[in-house]
């Protein structure tokens, strides 16, 4: 994991599109199958890190990060092997501690950043086995998860500051030269140990990567890497981050995410994104133990968090960081405890159940979860958050007939059922005040078949401009509804056109809403549609392969933006072919570039251009900004379109590095009915003015 605090980097992009091959919301349903029905994990943090408990040098505010934040030369660190014997540590009170917290598997740190194993690896001597414990810690945790049917899965960082072929160094690195190392050498290494962690140990639930932001790193080596993996352990769950686009933050499948589901690091998504997800979260402030960190997070608000989470499709993995002796802190223990009293009255609620069907935003008093029955009704699970003062539950926009006599509250201290009736689109439900909880309060509604819920009718087109005609589709997963639309930006009404393929030959605003039998049944959709002409291109006099480059360097710290780089002067100029990272980067961190030249484009259409980077970049055509992806932050892409002429069009590309992942790809697709696949932009595309 990345550290918390001013450092972390907040990617919050959500972009609910198809993925490569292997990649987000393509896995098999049957080795996603117990995950998905889980919803609920553990996650821990445990290393040598523990044994200061965040303390180094005067300096409280460490965690899992401790040799790299308080820039520990190894010779230090080191001698941590000696003081590391957890003699409190009890595998089956953890596993136990998760088991009664309602969690069904657990994901442990076999080998984090620094490089060393909590198991008893045969391939190096910085492991468990080299401390006074000497005990392997995976073993003790695989067989006591298999006890209490639990799933257990492996943590493994592709980072590693202990390696010698590890590379790239940090800075601060002195002791630890560089000369001989062989990362070949170090992903024989890597890949050795994941032999050991999957074949070792019995059956794998999850294999948990992270670290893979470095340049290093990249795609090419994460499907490699899961292909080894599936090799050994076929049905082995395998997360986002083994390859460079999965984001310490990110559900940016535009980047092309590999694995099998995304993994966003201290943050909730806004609304269902249409895949598998997790959201991993500390209780209090860090990752790894510190003992000075009282700052947990309250039982209702984890509670929530899980209960947010589930109702969005994902699953939630909650952190604790065992102390130096092993032990869980106290007021992790309480917390898991709480929840657990939660769990017990409210499971059905959250293991095995589905996304709300619900717009984001609809529900003021809290969440939704559901669960198909084998009978082929559906069970609605209100939880209240916010209890609504002398008023009823209302669940908006239900049209499921006939309506549920009554409903009732789990676990419920008075009369378990009250009344249901409806009121026009909505369903009202009556309750008991006494009935109320001060976490969440979960009411049980059973529906008649499916949900039948007021969503807005989908509106899908290849962009918002066009320069001829564009198609436009209407589309809703509703049964037994009419689409029907307008194109004047007026709401439809029961007597407009009916939703067939359009085609637009001028600009539009189209609206559309789901109508049966007469009567409006969803929400109003819209989106608009501009009709352009394409951008003429220009004629240089003369022109030559690859781009002219600004190489900029700082010592000033982190920039917040490419901005910046106007107010520099360049360290180099020089051409490239392409905009590969190589043949520009002159150090690891703190350095920008800006590309110049043209791009020639075969056909008149709309283009999307793509940047994806870390950290920020913009692209422009012309004086046109088509893809803003500014600001500091892990791997992420973003888009923009624009209509162009067929010829050559000016084009710069500004990028800059303040720290640790380091990329860039620039790429281009022909949208519309000729247009093809997204291609990353190559030296056959590019020229510059000489």
């Amino acid at each position: 994991m990345r550290p918390i605090g001013p450092i972390s980097r907040i990617g919050l992009l959500l972009a609910v599109v198809a993925c490569a091959s292997q990649a987000i919301g393509s896995p098999s349903d049957g080795r996603m199958a117990w995950w998905r029905e889980a919803r609920f994990g553990m996650f821990i943090h445990w290393g040598l890190y523990a044994v200061p408990g965040g303390e180094w040098g005067g300096k409280t505010h460490y965690g899992e990060w401790l040799r790299s934040s308080a820039q520990i030369p190894l010779a230090e660190y080191q001698p941590l092997l000696e003081r590391f014997n957890p003699v409190k540590f009890d595998a089956d009170a953890v596993v136990l501690a998760a088991k009664n917290a309602g969690m069904g598997y657990i994901v442990i740190t076999t080998k984090h950043h620094d490089g060393f194993c909590l198991f008893d690896s045969a391939h190096t001597e910085f492991d468990v086995m080299s401390t006074p414990f000497k005990g392997d810690i995976m073993r003790e945790m695989a067989d006591a998860c298999r006890r209490h049917g639990l799933r257990i899965g492996w943590y493994y960082s592709i980072m590693d500051w202990h390696h010698p072929d590890y590379l790239p160094r940090r800075e601060w690195e002195t002791d630890r030269p560089t000369e001989g190392a062989d990362f070949e050498r170090y992903v024989v290494y890597m890949k050795a140990q994941l032999r050991e962690l999957l074949t070792n140990y019995g059956d794998i639930g999850v294999l948990w990567f992270d670290g893979q932001w470095e340049g290093n790193w990249n795609d090419d080596r994460g499907r490699d890497l899961e292909a080894y993996v599936r090799s050994l352990a076929p049905d082995i769950i395998v997360n986002s981050r083994i390859g460079r686009a999965g984001g310490d933050h990110g559900l940016d499948t535009e980047s092309g995410m590999l694995g099998d589901y995304a993994t966003p690091e201290q943050f909730i998504p806004d609304s269902d994104p249409g895949f598998d997800w997790e959201t991993c979260m500390t209780m209090n402030d860090h990752w790894g133990y510190n003992r000075a960190d009282k700052n947990f997070k309250s039982t209702t608000t984890l509670v929530r968090n899980l209960v947010d989470i589930a109702s969005k499709g994902g699953n939630f993995l909650l952190n604790i960081g065992p102390t130096g002796t092993g032990e869980i802190p106290p007021e992790s223990v309480n917390r898991l405890t709480e929840i657990g009293e939660w769990w017990k009255v409210n499971s059905e609620s959250i293991r095995g159940t589905r996304a709300s069907p619900f717009p984001a935003g609809r529900l003021p008093w809290g969440r939704c979860t559901t669960r198909p029955e084998p009978d082929g009704r559906t069970v609605l699970f209100l939880h209240v958050f916010d209890w609504p003062a002398d008023r009823p539950i209302i669940a908006p926009g239900i049209y499921n007939e006939p309506v549920p006599q009554s409903a009732h509250v789990l676990g419920g201290r008075t009369s378990r059922s009250f009344p249901v009736h409806r009121a026009g689109d909505d369903i009202v439900v009556s309750h008991a005040e006494r009935d109320r909880r001060d976490d969440v309060t979960v009411v049980r509604l059973t529906l008649h078949g499916s949900a039948d819920v007021a969503v807005p009718p989908t509106i899908s087109a290849a962009a918002d401009i066009f320069i001829e005609s564009l198609p436009v589709t209407v589309s809703s997963n509703r049964d037994r509804v009419e689409i029907r639309y307008t194109l004047d930006g007026s709401d439809p009404a029961a007597d407009s056109p009916i939703a067939a393929p359009i085609t637009l030959d001028r600009s539009a605003t189209i609206r559309a809403a789901c109508f049966r039998g007469g009567r409006l049944v969803s929400p109003v959709a819209s989106r608009s549609f501009q009709r352009v002409p394409p951008r003429s291109p220009v004629t240089p006099a003369n022109s030559a392969p690859g781009l002219r480059s600004q190489i900029f360097t700082w010592d000033t710290g982190d920039i917040q933006s490419v901005d910046a780089l106007a107010e520099m002067s360049p360290r180099q100029t020089k051409v490239v072919p392409d905009f590969g990272l190589k043949h520009v980067q002159p150090r690891e961190k703190h350095w920008g570039v800006v590309y110049a030249g043209l791009i020639r484009v075969p056909r008149t259409a709309v283009y999307e251009f793509t940047t994806a980077s870390d950290d920020g970049s913009r692209l422009w055509i012309g004086e046109t900004l088509v893809v803003d992806n500014d600001k500091p932050h892990s791997f992420k892409a973003e888009r923009g379109t624009i209509a162009l002429a067929a010829g050559l069009h000016p084009m710069h590309v500004a990028f800059f590095e303040n720290w640790g992942g380091c990329d860039l790809k620039v790429s281009i697709r022909e949208l519309g009915e000729a247009g093809g696949k997204r291609e990353e932009l190559r030296a056959a595309w590019l020229v510059h003015e000489h």
